[in-house]
């Protein structure tokens, strides 16, 4: 490839991470990556000075050329030296070609091999835009990066648009070319191909022979999931050469930022700083405040109190939530102000972190807040029947607990999941503090985590992912601290409709605000890039079918079914003794489940199970934990002793329903002469 205009230096690449830092040199300035570049469609970004502008850290603005080609026109610019001059900006400007504008204008033009032709919003003239008239009128621009017309379609398309769509950007790209010639300015390419990975190769190879300086990732966020998003991202920046700048287009939200310079990418732009502010919306370090609401009507805080910013260096929340209510201007410029102060921050945060390579600390704890909403002054839940996203789906509907936590309740037998105490604290108390899980997952210094043989959980019981969070966190909070075994998690639920819900609900399930679930649910699989000893995967359909498929054997079993009155069989000694020969005999399995039923721990013992108190949870005083043959000794959980055995004779449930007397005799004899009663040991 030969030599880029811009003189691309990669600096660093953070370990276990594709996030990298560079530099580069425009026509105007040295631009340090990663990098965000405010919107100033017009030669104007909205509210904004070039002053405010240049104050917060802005090393590029984006400006449109299609908005630009109609007014002020190619003439306007040649007239006054370029738009730097034109609208007193002193540093680098990128010139999008006008392609996604074509794309959003499906009834109003009409597209050829030739270019687009569309009629203006300005005097309704019938006019051309193809490669040569764009490259032209960026050139008159006098923009430091001019970028390729491509065509733009949505990201959802069929395979055959998509890959119609990629062939004529090539063309395009090569004809742009020609009509750079020999201008100083730097010229970027798109890389199309939708959501096909091979369709993005395709795109990728083609213009990645030829002579630009740097290369976008076109055609996302324009229809697809926010999972299918960052997996093409981080599918096609692989996919580009480490010396060139790589530019991901119109995304997005803090997040989504600094999800994708994880990925590998240097560039961004979008509307969202400003835009949002246009409406009482800021970006802070304790997450996203909505500042039209009525809590900060008095309030004298500034925006942030860790932002440097000029905004939150003198006026209050109070002041600003007036000029939101009012609807002054003044309000939009101010907040304006302070959420692209925020963004650069970010981003320049982000680029430290990677020079001292502590990128991965930066973004597992940014991570948390850059989702969430006002952490400090969390909103009321709008009354039922007043929310935006439907409280239902299926056979489950959200519940809302009068201690005010939300779980999933099935409508069908009204039970919930994780009725008396939060989701995620009692799955982490009952599941992943009981079984020691951090404790088993450590290493020694000397211990090599790619040699360690990986732990095994089934998670019998998907539901709303609280059990697989919990164990998920426990491993992300034990590998910052240490070296780590593998841990391989399989969940296993018949109806995901419960997960589905509680995904369109993460202001109440916070837990999942991450990666994993929405992946999960995508493929039917998940791993960590963080953390590359984790991944996740999940089965679909009823357990006893499946589980006698899945090749990797169980360390922990986390038994969550609905109750015996709702999961009748799950919970019958036929299906206990199927469990525990689905367990390897050469290795202990525990299982931990909530129940505290005499009949549970029977059928248990009968299977074969040792069988131990588990801790309280809720209302039940006790749980069960049980465990195969081979357990070490002594037994980390209280076993059932001699006491135990003697009240189980004593009491009225003492057998699994349905038996008849001599069936109940030989149960009495098989409890008798369990080896837990024998010997007190396994």
């Amino acid at each position: 490839m030969s030599a880029s205009r811009l003189n691309f230096k990669l600096e660093a690449v953070a370990s276990g991470s594709r996030a990298r830092a560079a530099t580069f040199r425009t026509l105007h300035n040295e631009v340090k990556t990663p990098l965000f570049m405010p919107v100033g469609t017009q030669a104007t970004v909205k509210a904004q000075t070039t002053e405010t502008l240049l104050d917060s850290g802005s090393q590029i603005l984006l400006a449109n050329t299609y908005h630009l080609l109609l007014r002020p026109g190619p003439e306007v610019f040649k007239h006054f030296g370029g738009i730097h001059r034109f609208m007193g900006w002193e540093k680098s400007v990128l010139t999008d070609s006008g392609g996604f504008q074509i794309f959003s204008l499906p009834h109003a033009r009409s597209m050829a091999e030739e270019g687009a032709e569309f009629r203006s919003y300005v005097d309704g003239q019938k006019l051309l835009l193809s490669p040569e008239i764009s490259i032209q009128t960026q050139m008159a621009i006098g923009s430091d990066i001019m970028m390729v017309l491509d065509q733009c379609i949505p990201s959802t398309a069929d395979k055959a648009t998509a890959l119609a769509a990629l062939q004529i950007t090539e063309r395009w790209a090569k004809r742009s070319l020609l009509a750079r010639g020999d201008s100083p300015q730097s010229m970027f390419a798109i890389v199309q191909g939708a959501l096909y990975p091979d369709l993005r190769k395709q795109s990728a190879d083609g213009l990645t022979q030829l002579p630009f300086d740097g290369f976008a990732i076109g055609g996302l966020a324009v229809g697809e999931e926010k999972h299918e998003r960052e997996d093409m991202c981080e599918i096609a920046a692989n996919m580009l050469p480490a010396d060139r700048p790589r530019y991901l287009m119109g995304v997005g939200t803090p997040l989504d930022l600094i999800e994708a310079v994880h990925r590998g990418v240097d560039m961004f732009d979008c509307i969202i700083p400003n835009k949002v502010a246009q409406f009482g919306t800021a970006f802070t370090s304790r997450g996203i405040l909505q500042l039209r609401r009525s809590v900060y009507k008095f309030s004298d805080e500034k925006i942030d109190a860790s932002c440097t910013c000029p905004v939150c260096q003198k006026y209050s929340r109070g002041y600003l939530h007036h000029l939101t209510k009012t609807q002054e201007p003044l309000g939009w410029t101010l907040l304006g102000r302070h959420n692209i102060w925020f963004y650069h921050q970010l981003m320049r945060d982000i680029r430290a972190s990677i020079l001292e390579d502590r990128f991965l600390s930066l973004y597992h704890e940014r991570r948390q807040y850059l989702q969430g909403e006002d952490l400090d002054n969390p909103a009321v839940h709008p009354k039922v029947g007043k929310e935006r996203r439907p409280r239902q789906l299926g056979n489950y509907e959200v519940h809302l607990a009068e201690a005010g936590f939300a779980s999933i309740r099935q409508l069908s037998s009204g039970e919930i999941m994780h009725s008396h105490t939060p989701p995620l604290e009692e799955a982490k108390a009952l599941y992943v503090d009981q079984s020691r899980l951090q404790e088993r997952l450590k290493l020694s210094a000397e211990e090599d985590p790619s040699q360690a043989s990986p732990l095994i959980i089934w998670d019998l019981g998907l539901g709303a992912a609280a059990n697989a969070m919990a164990a998920i966190q426990a491993y992300e909070a034990a590998a910052t601290e240490g070296p780590v075994r593998p841990l391989h998690l399989v969940s296993f639920e018949n109806d995901l409709d419960s997960l589905r819900l509680a995904i369109t609900h993460k202001n109440r399930f916070t837990y999942l605000r991450h990666s994993a679930p929405d992946a999960l649910l995508a493929r039917y699989q998940w791993a960590s890039r963080q953390f590359k000893g984790l991944t996740w995967e999940l089965k679909v359909g009823d357990f006893w079918d499946l589980a006698p498929m899945v090749s990797a054997k169980p360390d922990l079993i986390f038994f969550d079914f609905f109750s015996h009155k709702t999961d009748t069989a799950c919970w019958q000694p036929s299906a206990f003794e199927k469990l525990y020969n689905l367990c390897d005999a050469t290795k202990p399995a525990e299982l931990f489940t909530y129940s505290a039923s005499t009949a549970v721990r029977v059928a248990l013992l009968g299977a074969g199970f040792y069988v131990a108190l588990g801790q309280s949870t809720g209302v039940k005083k006790e749980t069960i934990v049980a465990l195969t043959p081979g357990f070490k000794t002594p037994c980390p959980y209280p076993l059932l002793d001699q006491a135990w055995l003697k009240k189980w004779q004593r009491s009225s449930a003492q057998f699994p329903e349905g038996l008849s007397a001599e069936a109940q005799q030989i149960w009495t004899e098989k409890i008798l002469r369990h080896p837990q009663f024998v010997t007190g040991a396994g």
